[in-house]
């Protein structure tokens, strides 16, 4: 019996050991040495990760990102900690976070296969598809009517990336322009210099209901493919993305999930007071159930009959 005790206490303390060792290493240390933790946010991913009217960064990923800070703060026993915003891009938001000048990536960001290889991701918080935005004028309804054509999408993206293997796969010969972010990729539609921009339903959404004429444009019912967003953080630290993880995990089974998205994707927001009028997905949903950070398309693409059961009765 003494023996057991003795086992227990041992093992607890190794417990602790390991947490404290974890503790100091990786960005747990960083963020404990510096007092600071540096957030990589967006200047017009509407309502994600954006500047308002004060010029002050909001949105959604920021608040989930703000849950994990708390976390965090807590986990090193901090009396405060100082959040400090990184502006960051498509382009740029990557090699920020593997050089080590971002802690979170608090935007827009899928998570896929061939980005896990680089960094790792909280679990999924929205859950989007690739889609095309084009005046109604133009008459695009499909990626075919974009053959020949002058398109968008934006720099650094998997949107980009995918229209560009499209393109050559069947042979669309679509002139295809990179934008630096998504207000100049829509501005670029708006003004002609491309017939359409590719990009997630929802980032599609937000420019054009901010837009000087919202009911000049449609979004492509033809889905090219299914985006799950996640926070963005650096790879092999395990310790940190446990915090992460943990922190993420807990708003969306407890519910809280359904406060913060109603407050963005229902609501009227800054700065135009615009409400979106977005439910939430049946897919995310699922995850907000059994959340995952699966980069698997598969793992979101569809939601079987009896899952769909179970959600119709708890609406």
């Amino acid at each position: 019996m003494k023996f057991s005790k003795l086992m227990v206490g041992l093992v607890g303390a190794g417990l602790i050991a390991g947490m404290a060792q974890a503790q100091d290493s990786g960005t747990l240390k960083k963020i404990k040495e510096t007092g600071t933790i540096t957030l990589g946010v967006r200047d017009s991913s509407i309502p994600f990760s954006y500047l308002d009217d004060k010029q002050s960064y909001q949105g959604y990923s920021i608040d989930l990102c703000l849950k994990i800070v708390t976390a965090v703060q807590k986990q090193l026993g901090l009396t405060s900690l100082n959040v400090k915003m990184n502006p960051v891009t498509s382009a740029t938001r990557i090699p920020l976070m593997a050089n080590g000048t971002i802690d979170l990536e608090c935007g827009s960001t899928t998570n896929n296969v061939e980005r896990q290889k680089q960094v790792s991701f909280a679990p999924t918080t929205f859950v989007t598809a690739n889609r095309i935005l084009s005046k109604k004028s133009s008459g695009v309804k499909t990626l075919m009517d974009l053959k020949g054509k002058a398109v968008v999408s934006t720099s650094g993206t998997s949107n980009l990336k995918q229209l560009t293997q499209l393109n050559a796969d069947q042979n669309l010969g679509i002139n295809i322009l990179p934008a630096k972010d998504h207000a100049e990729a829509f501005l670029m539609v708006e003004t002609g210099r491309a017939v359409a921009w590719v990009m997630d339903d929802i980032l599609l959404a937000s420019q054009a209901s901010n837009s000087k004429n919202p009911s000049e444009y449609e979004i492509s019912k033809e889905a090219l493919s299914v985006e799950p967003y996640g926070i963005m953080l650096r790879k092999d630290d395990a310790a940190f993305k446990k915090v992460v993880d943990t922190a993420i995990s807990n708003v969306l089974t407890s519910g809280d999930v359904n406060r913060i998205y109603h407050k963005w994707f229902m609501q009227p927001i800054p700065p135009k007071g615009i409400a979106l009028n977005w439910p939430m997905s049946d897919q995310l949903k699922v995850v907000a159930a059994k959340p995952t950070d699966s980069g698997e398309p598969s793992a979101y693409a569809a939601v079987p009959e009896a899952q769909k059961a179970v959600l119709n009765k708890k609406k």
